[in-house]
């Protein structure tokens, strides 16, 4: 089965974005000349797992900023609701993340990049993520979708990493302990 791995920015109180999806916050935060580490991670993955509020986020960027193919889990999208251009980029399936899992192991996945704060706890839940790398933005938004939500059990983590930036921002990388 494929492995999941998380990297995510959220805000000092824990959300990754507004309760309307926004990523506005993100856009005050002077990060010129800082490498998060974001080409390496995305080098490092076979496929992105996200909501359709994340996707939804994602095609108001304007530009698709991906190169590896999406997987959008949704009840409510279809495929043909996919703009032409991306048909070849996105999938939309609405299995559960086990599940899921086990097609993309079929298809010879080993890596999956599992964005949005809903996604992240699902996966979270199941047991699906291995590691995660976690940007904690120097900012308070109040309210927001947040990353970590209820769990059935602790998830028991080991500190890999730490690493500061001069934008105040800090990033902590941690591994799932099983």
């Amino acid at each position: 089965m494929p492995t999941g791995h998380i990297m995510m920015a959220m805000t000092l109180d824990g959300f990754v974005a507004r309760k309307d999806h926004t990523l506005d916050w993100l856009d005050k935060q002077d990060t010129a000349g800082e490498d998060h580490g974001f080409t390496e991670f995305m080098d490092s993955i076979d496929v992105i797992v996200m909501g359709s509020g994340s996707y939804k986020t994602v095609l108001g960027f304007g530009e698709w900023p991906y190169t590896k193919p999406v997987v959008v889990l949704s009840r409510s999208l279809v495929q043909a609701d996919i703009p032409d251009h991306l048909q070849d980029k996105v999938e939309i399936m609405s299995l559960e993340p086990v599940d899921l899992m086990n097609v993309l192991g079929d298809r010879g996945i080993k890596r999956v990049y599992v964005d949005g704060g809903a996604i992240i706890q699902s996966f979270l839940r199941n047991g699906l993520i291995a590691d995660m790398k976690v940007d904690i933005v120097p900012i308070l938004i109040g309210k927001g979708i947040r990353l970590f939500g209820e769990l059935h059990k602790d998830v028991d983590l080991a500190l890999v990493s730490v690493s500061d930036f001069k934008s105040g921002l800090i990033q902590m990388q941690y591994r799932i302990r099983q």
